[in-house]
């Protein structure tokens, strides 16, 4: 993913700040949308900066909601943020990471609307295709929790390894089975891309994909955003579960999943690889559930 789309790489950054404007408490002004003054709602993003958030300011404009961008460096800042109530909701991660969230610091933080799925893709100098990829061959993933457990499962979907007991969200390394036709080395994602002189093909993240000098159409091989299996990995908007409901909040979702404007931006700030989604609340909800309870059964 660009860095305005978590990863969860991202889960190892220290703990900084960009604004010291999200040090206020949450606002009360956010309830119906459309009477009297505009209401105000705060949402923690990274990356800011992106054209297409301006966009999304005045098409909330049009329906009386006013929203305050509060933008951070790290994205291990926006859920505490959250939960602490200096934001209202926050827009910069996945499912897998909202769940690593919420089971290391015991809160309950809840996706209330998807956004987009950001193919992980396979690349490689040497090889124009999976099948060419000989037997032994090494190839990297990025060591970071979840992003690992991905990358594995889109070699696995490829035919280049086996997990055991046929891989999850929270595969690793060791879990790649010796009948495997490939070797996997799990490098810092920073480095897989520029590690590919070195290895047969990599797993490389969207933040890193222009380091190696490519676009992410010249995947070899990448997850498929329409498995069931991938809802996971679907971006999400997050709020307090007691908040999960607001009106308000329901309205900036569909906003942002119905503005083209707004989804042209996105898909230019992210290269063209967003693949825009509308699972239900309900499904994510189910999804997180089911994410913690396999990250609490693994600890």
């Amino acid at each position: 993913m660009s860095k305005k789309f978590v990863t969860a790489a991202a889960l190892a950054l220290p703990l900084a700040l960009l604004l010291a404007g999200c040090a206020g408490g949450s606002t009360d002004s956010a309830g119906t949308a459309g009477g009297g003054e505009p209401d105000v709602v705060r949402i923690g993003v990274v990356g800011a900066g992106d054209p297409y958030w301006e966009t999304y300011k005045e098409a909330a404009a049009t329906e009386g909601i006013e929203v305050e961008l509060v933008d951070f460096s790290e994205y291990t800042q926006p859920n505490p943020a959250l939960s602490a109530g200096e934001l209202d909701l926050n827009q910069f991660q996945h499912i897998i990471y909202l769940a690593t969230y919420n089971v290391n610091s015991d809160d309950d933080l809840e996706p209330i609307g998807a956004t987009a799925i950001y193919p992980l893709g396979l690349y490689s100098t040497q090889y124009d295709d999976v099948a060419d990829i000989p037997e032994g061959a090494t190839v990297a993933v990025p060591n970071d929790e979840s992003n690992q457990a991905r990358g594995l499962l889109v070699l696995q979907s490829a035919g280049l390894i086996e997990l055991k007991d046929g891989g999850s969200t929270l595969s690793t390394v060791a879990d790649v089975l010796p009948e495997s036709r490939v070797q996997v080395e799990a490098l810092d994602a920073a480095f897989t891309a520029t590690s590919l002189p070195d290895v047969a093909a990599a797993i490389i993240n969207n933040d890193f994909i222009a380091d190696a000098g490519l676009e992410p159409s010249d995947a070899i091989a990448q997850d498929d955003p329409s498995d069931p299996n991938a809802v996971p990995y679907v971006n999400i908007f997050a709020a307090k579960a007691e908040d999960a409901d607001n009106p308000t909040y329901q309205k900036l979702v569909e906003l942002y999943q119905s503005t083209q404007s707004v989804l042209d931006g996105v898909q230019e700030a992210s290269g063209g690889t967003a693949v825009f989604v509308k699972t239900s609340a309900a499904d994510l909800k189910t999804s997180l559930q089911d994410v913690e309870e396999d990250i609490r059964a693994n600890q």
